[in-house]
């Protein structure tokens, strides 16, 4: 944890309910691009990330100091679990209406949604579907380490893994992506 977050979080635990606004605004970013390419729907990442937050300030009095931003990511992550096991369908796919069709008809939905309309290169938009393909493990691992820069410890701690899972779930990410994204190459080095 970095020295200024934890003066906030201090500040925080001494009263100053404005201190935790310093580190609302660092992690907002990151946290809920995690939690959006986990859930899929803004509405879910906006419950979880909300909830993530009243957890973590519910907790802080336990809280020792470490990687904050690997902390929220570990109640984000349980959180998201814990719902998706109560999470049940609402219908069946096999269910059917009063004139014999299904209630569910398969969409080619093509629209890659709001995020995938502020990409702009095709390249982005293929590293994109190829880390979407990746074993959850993995994606976890790549989208943690890329865009939250978070260290491995912290990762392998947050999936509750050794750090050398961690590393080779890392690993085999990149390798899979590196083939996914072959004809790219030109592409990649020059970015």
């Amino acid at each position: 944890m970095s020295d200024s977050d934890w003066a906030c979080v201090a500040r925080y635990q001494r009263g100053d309910v404005e201190a935790m606004d310093a580190l609302v605004e660092k992690y907002r970013r990151p946290l809920y691009a995690f939690i959006w390419r986990k859930t899929g729907w803004p509405e879910d990442a906006d419950e979880v990330f909300q909830e993530t937050w009243f957890r973590a300030l519910s907790k802080l009095a336990g809280y020792r100091p470490d990687n904050f931003f690997g902390w929220l990511v570990r109640i984000a992550r349980n959180l998201m679990i814990d719902r998706a096991r109560r999470r049940r369908p609402d219908f069946s796919l096999d269910e059917e209406r009063g004139d014999g069709r299904p209630m569910h008809t398969p969409t080619d939905d093509r629209d890659p949604g709001p995020l995938g309309h502020l990409e702009r290169s095709d390249f982005s938009a293929a590293l994109h579907a190829a880390a979407a393909r990746l074993p959850d493990e993995q994606r976890e691992v790549f989208m943690l380490r890329v865009q939250g820069n978070v260290s491995f410890k912290a990762i392998a701690k947050i999936q509750g893994v050794s750090i050398n899972t961690a590393l080779a779930r890392m690993q085999y990410a990149l390798d899979k992506l590196r083939r996914d994204l072959a004809e790219y190459d030109g592409e990649a080095k020059a970015s």
